[in-house]
C-alpha cells in the first residue's frame, strides 16, 4: 500500500545503459573470482571488460543520436544529452585500449577484480558524465574514485602500489571533501541541487556577490581541480601515476581527466553563468599554473611514467584555457581535444608498460636506448604520441592546441594564447629527448646490460591498443571535419 502510493519517476533505461553495461561486465568479472579456475580468470576477465566497454561505447552513440534536445532524466538527477554521450564515448574507448595494454601485466592475484574495479570504476565516470545535481555529482565522483583508489594499489608485488594506493586515497579524499564542502555552501547559498536552477535562483535572488556563493564556487573548481591534475592541485599525480600498474596509470590519465574536465565545464556554464566574470579568471589561472608547473617539472625527470605525469598536468593546462574561455569554440576545442589526448595518453603509457615488462625494472630515458630499432611499431607509435603531445603536425594534438588558442583568442585573452605557445615551445624538449633516447643513443653507447631471456614477447593485444591509439591520434588529424561536427552537437547542449 505504501509502496504503491509512492510517485516513482520514470527510468530512461538508454541513458543509463552505459553504466549499466559496465556494471554487469564487473559482477561477471567478480562471480569468475570464485568460480572459474586461476588459469581462465585472465582471459575471461579481458573479454568480459572489454565486451562491458564495448557495450558502453554502442549505448552511448546510440544516446548521441537520439538526444538532439538534451533533458533532464529520472526526476531531473541526470542529463540526457550529446555532451555526456560524447565524453562517455572518449572514457569507454580508453577503456578499452587499457584493457588490451592490461592483458599481460604480471599480476598473480586478484585478476578477476582487477577487470571489476576496471570496469565498475568506468561505470562511476559513465554515470558522472550525465551528471546535472550537486548530488549525482558527488555520487559518481566517489563511485569511480574508490575503484581507481583499489586499482592502485592492487598488485602488492610491485613496488610503490600500496603506496601510490594510499596517497591517492588520502589527497583523493581531501579532493573529494573540497568539492563536497563547496557543494554544500552552493546548496546553502541558493537552496537548490540541480545545476539549471541554482543558475536561476541566483539569478532572482541576485546572489552574484554572494560571498557563501563565491565560497562555495572556489571550492568545488579546486575539487574538481584535484581530479584533472591541475596545478596546484596536482601534488598526488606524479607518485600515484609513477607508483601504480602503468595500465591503471594510462587508464586514469586519460579517462579521469575526460571526466573531471567536461563536468567542470557542464557545472561552470549551466550552474553559475553570472559568476563567469569569476570562475573564467580563475580557470585561466589555474591553467597558467599548470602550464608552468607541467612543463617545468618534466624538464628534469628521468623516469619516463613521472614525465608523462607532469606532461599531462601540462595538457590539463591547455585544455582549462578552453573552458576559461567561455565561448561555443571552447567547449567544441576541449571536447575534440579530448580524443587525440585520451588515444595520445593510453597509447604512450603501453609503450611504457611494454618496455617496463621487457626489462623488468622502471623506464628511465636511459634505458630507453634502442628501443625504436628493437620494437619498430611501438617506437613509432611513440614518436607520434610525443609529437602529438607537442602539438606538431599530423596528429590530432596539433588541432586540438589550435582550437584552444582560437577560443582564447576570439576571447581577447591574447596573452593566455602567448603563454601556452611559450609552454609549448618548452615542451619540445622532453618530448623530443623521447625520440631522441629511443632512436639517437644506442645501447651500446650507454653500456648497457643485454636484457636476458631472447626477443620479447610480441603482446599481441598491447600492440593492438597502441595501433588503434596510433590510428585516432593521426586520424583525427585528417578527419577533423567529422570529429569537429561531433564536437559541436555535443557542445550545443551548453548554452553560452
Amino acid at each position: 500500500m505504501i509502496l504503491a502510493a509512492l510517485a516513482t519517476p520514470h527510468i530512461d533505461w538508454l541513458t543509463l545503459a552505459a553504466p549499466l553495461a559496465l556494471l554487469a561486465a564487473g559482477a561477471v568479472n567478480l562471480l569468475g573470482a570464485v568460480l572459474l579456475p586461476r588459469y581462465a580468470r585472465r582471459p575471461v576477465g579481458a573479454i568480459v571488460c572489454a565486451l562491458g566497454f564495448a557495450g558502453a561505447i554502442v549505448a552511448a552513440a546510440l544516446v548521441y543520436s537520439h538526444s538532439e534536445d538534451g533533458h533532464g532524466v529520472i526526476a531531473d538527477a541526470i542529463q540526457r544529452d550529446r555532451l555526456g554521450a560524447l565524453a562517455t564515448i572518449i572514457v569507454a574507448g580508453a577503456g578499452l585500449l587499457a584493457v588490451g595494454t592490461s592483458h599481460s601485466e604480471p599480476m598473480s592475484d586478484h585478476v578477476s577484480e582487477y577487470y571489476a574495479l576496471l570496469a565498475w570504476a568506468g561505470a562511476g565516470m559513465a554515470f558522472l558524465t550525465t551528471a546535472s545535481t550537486l548530488l549525482t555529482l558527488f555520487l559518481g565522483l566517489e563511485w569511480f574514485s574508490i575503484g581507481l583508489y583499489i586499482l592502485c594499489a592492487i598488485d602488492r608485488n610491485l613496488v610503490g602500489s600500496l603506496e601510490a594506493g594510499l596517497k591517492y586515497l588520502i589527497i583523493g579524499g581531501f579532493g573529494s571533501a573540497m568539492l563536497l564542502f563547496g557543494s554544500a555552501l552552493v546548496y546553502g547559498a541558493t537552496g537548490r541541487l540541480e545545476f539549471h536552477e541554482i543558475a536561476q535562483v541566483v539569478q532572482q535572488q541576485h546572489l552574484s556577490h554572494d560571498a557563501l556563493l563565491v565560497a562555495g564556487l572556489a571550492l568545488v573548481i579546486g575539487g574538481l581541480g584535484f581530479k584533472a591534475s591541475a596545478a596546484p592541485f596536482h601534488m598526488w599525480t606524479p607518485d600515484v601515476y609513477e607508483g601504480a600498474p602503468t595500465p591503471v596509470t594510462a587508464f586514469m590519465s586519460a579517462a579521469t581527466k575526460t571526466v573531471a574536465l567536461v563536468l567542470m565545464l557542464r557545472v561552470l556554464v549551466t550552474a553559475f553563468p553570472q559568476e563567469a566574470r569569476l570562475w573564467s579568471v580563475t580557470v585561466a589561472v589555474i591553467a597558467c599554473a599548470s602550464l608552468a608547473v607541467g612543463n617545468l617539472a618534466a624538464l628534469v625527470q628521468r623516469n619516463v611514467k613521472r614525465m608523462l605525469a607532469y606532461s599531462s598536468i601540462s595538457q590539463a593546462g591547455f585544455m582549462l584555457i578552453a573552458i576559461a574561455a567561455n565561448n561555443a569554440l571552447g567547449a567544441r576545442a576541449l571536447l575534440y581535444y579530448l580524443i587525440p589526448y585520451s588515444a595520445m595518453a593510453v597509447g604512450s603509457f603501453a609503450v611504457v608498460a611494454a618496455r617496463e615488462r621487457e626489462l623488468n625494472r622502471p623506464v628511465t630515458f636511459d634505458n630507453l636506448a634502442g628501443f625504436g630499432w628493437e620494437r619498430p611499431l611501438l617506437g613509432l607509435s611513440m614518436v607520434v604520441f610525443m609529437l602529438g603531445f607537442a602539438g606538431l603536425p599530423l596528429t590530432g594534438g596539433f588541432v586540438g592546441k589550435f582550437y584552444v588558442f582560437a577560443a582564447a583568442y576570439e576571447r581577447g585573452w591574447t596573452w593566455l594564447v602567448i603563454v601556452g605557445v611559450a609552454a609549448t615551445a618548452v615542451s619540445l624538449y622532453y618530448y623530443l629527448g623521447i625520440i631522441r633516447a629511443m632512436y639517437m643513443r644506442p645501447a651500446e653507447e650507454l653500456q648497457l646490460a643485454p636484457v636476458a631471456g631472447g626477443s620479447p614477447p610480441r603482446e599481441l593485444l598491447l600492440q593492438s591498443s597502441v595501433a588503434a591509439a596510433l590510428a585516432v591520434t593521426v586520424g583525427s588529424f585528417f578527419a577533423v571535419q567529422p570529429l569537429i561536427d561531433l564536437a559541436r552537437h555535443a557542445a550545443a547542449a551548453l548554452t553560452f
